[in-house]
Order: structure tokens, then sequence, then C-alpha cells
């Protein structure tokens, strides 16, 4: 099997400029529409995250506060709709990537309720946020969309099951 995980940090961590911590390149692609248009979506989030922290003062406040928010929400939508997915084509590790989820909708609302207090670094969490994205996306969702993608060369699954 490749190392999906390798291969997406060392292509997608070396951001294209100033302004990105994290690239958009087809090595973060599962080749399921769906999936590859809300993921690139949390890469655009996390770089606006990224972007409000190289501001510094009031804007970092405002702009990063406001950004974590539409995170909350999108990261929520993304893996609702990520997993019900998931569901559809009845994929075995579930609840293993179901508590990867979790996990990190967890970690963000901890972060956002210590967000201004004293040993709070935005810097340090949007490099944790890239790393937790680009290794998400590089282990356990190339996995599945392997998984889903052999159910769907076998005639098992159709594009209506994944899209749904």
């Amino acid at each position: 099997m490749p190392n999906f995980k390798s291969d997406v940090i060392n292509a997608s961590t070396a951001a294209a400029d100033n302004e990105t911590i994290i690239a958009w390149n087809d090595s973060l692609a599962t080749k399921i529409d769906l999936i590859d248009s809300q993921h690139k979506h949390l890469v655009d989030l996390t770089n606006e995250l990224f972007r409000a922290c190289r501001l510094g003062g009031d804007a970092l406040d405002t702009v990063f506060k406001e950004t974590m928010s539409r995170m909350v929400e999108y990261v929520r939508f993304h893996f609702g709709a990520e997993q019900e997915m998931l569901l559809r084509v009845k994929y075995p590790k579930f609840a293993e990537h179901k508590a990867e989820h979790d996990s990190l909708v967890k970690t963000i609302l901890e972060t956002i309720k210590s967000y201004g207090k004293s040993r709070f670094v935005p810097n340090n969490f949007v490099r944790f946020l890239r790393d937790w994205i680009v290794g998400h996306i590089g282990h356990s969702d190339k996995t599945y969309a392997a998984y889903i993608m052999e159910l769907k060369k076998r005639g098992l699954i159709s594009d209506k099951d994944i899209e749904g």
C-alpha cells in the first residue's frame, strides 16, 4: 500500500507563498468530488487563520475569532457529509474515522474557549490544524477513498451511493 500520509505531507506543506500555510494540490485529492471540494474549503479556512496570525494585534483578534467560528461550522458540516457517505458505503472503519473527527471538533472548541488566555498561541494552533488536515486526508481519507473506489470498480456501489 502506498504511504499516502508522507506523500501528502511533503507536497502540501510546501506552501506557495507567505500567505498560505497549506497549499491544495493533487496529493490531497481523494478523487471524490464532493469531498475534495469540501477539503479545499477547509484548506482555505486554515490559510485565513494563518493570514490572521501574520496580521497580529487587533486584526488577529477580530479575524481569528470570526474565522474560527466559521471553521467550527464548516468542520461540523463537512464531517457530517463525510460520515453520511461512509455510512452509505458501509465503510468498515467508520467508528474509528468518526472518532478522529470528534477529537478535532473537541480540540477546536477547546481552542476557542482558551483563546485570549495567556498561554494560547494562534500560530501553534494553525500549525496543528494544518498538520491534522494533511495527516487526516493523507491517511484516513485516502484509505476510505481507496475502499470506495474498489467497491465502485467492482460494481458494488454507484456514484449515487457516494454523492448521496
